[in-house]
């Protein structure tokens, strides 16, 4: 079966003489082209304030809300490290220092902070 068709031929040739064809465009036509093409100008836009502005730069509410689920993760395992953090921090640094916040006597070791 052959792909070119006899009817092929005569198709191109009307589709080049209608190629050839400029049809006539009115300057009223061109005028709102043109108008549509420039966009308006906006003396008074307001410009975003600097906490829109770095809302955009981060990525919107959603990357906030995994930064602050990050952070909030690094503050627990910094307090509470897992003993697998723990043990490996002593292996790096060569031992471990802790400091008991909630006793008097960790209030002692800063100098003499306890009441007496």
């Amino acid at each position: 079966m052959k792909m070119t068709d006899p009817n092929d031929d005569m198709l191109d040739g009307l589709f080049a003489q209608a190629r050839e064809i400029a049809p006539p465009v009115s300057d009223r036509l061109m005028d709102r082209v043109l108008v549509d093409a420039v966009p308006p100008q906006r003396h008074n836009a307001a410009r975003p304030g600097f906490w829109s502005g770095l809302l955009d730069v981060v990525g919107g509410w959603s990357a906030i809300g995994g930064l602050v689920t990050a952070m909030l993760a690094g503050f627990w395992i910094g307090v509470a490290p897992p003993s697998a953090v723990t043990d490996f921090t002593a292996g790096l640094l060569g031992d471990t220092v802790t400091v008991h916040l909630g006793s008097a006597s960790g209030l002692a070791d800063f100098g003499g902070l306890e009441d007496g």
